[in-house]
């Protein structure tokens, strides 16, 4: 009988190893159909679940509550299991190389606990090549198993879109792969237990490692030619949203606005796949180009606030500030890799006095990865600017009326990165408004 059979039936398990904003909904996917165990090494992150929170604002607390798979810290349970997946984090280093760091650990503590019969499918993030040349080797190292013979490997690259509500893990179509066709095949059925959309059978796992990175560098690429735009749109005076409003009304006008581009994918992914061609003597013109105006977007709103301040002539040193959210996106709670920080820390190079708010970040997450205290808005007045980083659904329902009460005189500055308020109204409400 095939594994997936056996994982139909309940004779064997699923481990999926990471339990973050893509582990845990595939946990709770495949709990409705199957054993699942979700190992994680956060502790402090498991006992959140047992208690019925979910941390990462993916699948809601009820799920969390009511979902039958084993969610625990403990390594060993994964023997228990025969398909194993790995859906663990892939940053980059400061010097903008890849940190497969989180990959290796977790493959180590696969390895180890690894036995004969089984799957492991990795989901993370990674340049074409490493699940072959990097993972395979630590699993037979540690396994003492054989690659081919003992145990087989796949790649399913993860498309979760943290925050989205309606391409959910179950209706984007999923990318699978395997190092052979019967191995493709068994990967395929599991998935397909959960993924209404389907699945798309990728002819190896290179093709498949390869989809995953470009799917982002696109994005990143268009985000960037957004970005430039807006940029030159401001030098001319003219209104970036009025100008894409204008020429989306053609049919085949690509849907993109400028922004910050932060978070663990978009912001990440493209420096992976540069890493991969340089490391073959190619170096990326259009890639890394893109890249530069996207990191350099933080500094970009930062110094348009600066001006907007002295067009208020308000004195900069010791302005206060505050920024309304945090986190990497909207509507989500995750703070890694935020380009918001960028404001804030170059407001902070000109003296000025940084508030910040964000009603869905964890406060003692920012702290520590930012030493930034988190303050609720009823807190918040006798301000400067307010900086409107992260349009979150519950910032948007707060009036322009109610945003003055912010301040503590006349010409607020108002800055609106995203273009989340009507230009219009703030100007006939006297605030010196700018954005993107």
């Amino acid at each position: 009988m095939k594994l997936y059979e056996k994982i139909k039936n309940k004779e064997e398990k699923i481990s999926v190893i990471g339990l973050g904003y893509v582990g845990l909904p595939l946990a709770i996917a495949f709990a409705k159909r199957t054993d699942v165990i979700g190992i994680d090494h956060n502790k402090n992150k498991i006992k959140k679940y047992h208690d019925g929170i979910d941390v990462t604002g993916e699948v809601g607390d009820k799920s969390i509550k009511e979902t039958s798979a084993v969610l625990t810290n403990d390594e060993s349970k994964i023997r228990e299991a025969k398909f194993h997946i790995v859906a663990v984090p892939t940053p980059i280093n400061g010097d903008k190389t890849p940190n497969l760091d989180p990959v290796v650990s977790a493959t180590t503590t696969v390895g180890r606990n690894l036995t004969k019969g089984s799957i492991v499918v990795f989901e993370s993030t990674v340049y074409p090549g490493v699940t072959e040349e990097v993972c395979v080797p630590i699993l037979e190292k540690e396994s003492g198993l054989k690659y081919g013979e003992d145990f087989k490997v796949g790649y399913s690259p993860e498309r979760i879109n943290p925050g989205d509500k309606v391409n959910t893990l179950e209706k984007i179509v999923k990318i699978v792969s395997g190092m052979d066709d019967e191995t493709l095949e068994d990967v395929a059925k599991v998935y397909e237990l959960i993924i209404e959309a389907g699945v798309h059978r990728a002819e190896s796992i290179k093709v498949a490692e390869a989809a995953k990175v470009i799917e982002n560098s696109q994005r990143d690429i268009n985000i960037a030619f957004m970005n430039e735009l807006s940029q030159i749109f401001n030098m001319m005076n003219i209104d970036t949203k009025a100008v894409l409003e204008a020429a989306g009304t053609k049919w085949n006008f690509l849907n993109f606005t400028p922004g910050l581009v932060g978070g663990h994918c978009i912001g990440v992914d493209p420096y992976y796949f540069v890493y991969k061609a340089e490391q073959l003597g190619y170096h990326s013109q259009i890639i890394l180009s893109g890249r530069k105006i996207n990191d350099n977007m933080g500094k970009y709103v930062a110094e348009n606030t600066v001006k907007t301040l002295i067009k208020a002539d308000k004195k900069i040193k010791d302005a206060k500030v505050v920024v309304l959210g945090i986190t990497f996106k909207e509507n989500c709670p995750d703070v890694r890799n935020t380009r918001v920080i960028d404001i804030i820390n170059e407001l902070k190079e000109y003296g000025i006095d940084i508030t910040v708010v964000d009603p869905l970040a964890d406060k003692e997450e920012v702290f520590e990865e930012y030493g930034l205290e988190l303050k609720p808005i009823n807190e918040i007045k006798n301000m400067d600017a307010v900086v409107i980083a992260v349009p979150h659904n519950e910032f948007q329902k707060i009036s322009l009326g109610d945003i003055k009460k912010l301040y503590w005189n006349h010409k607020p500055v108002l800055i609106d990165v995203k273009g989340m308020l009507d230009k219009k109204s703030a100007e006939d409400m006297n605030y010196l408004y700018w954005r993107l």
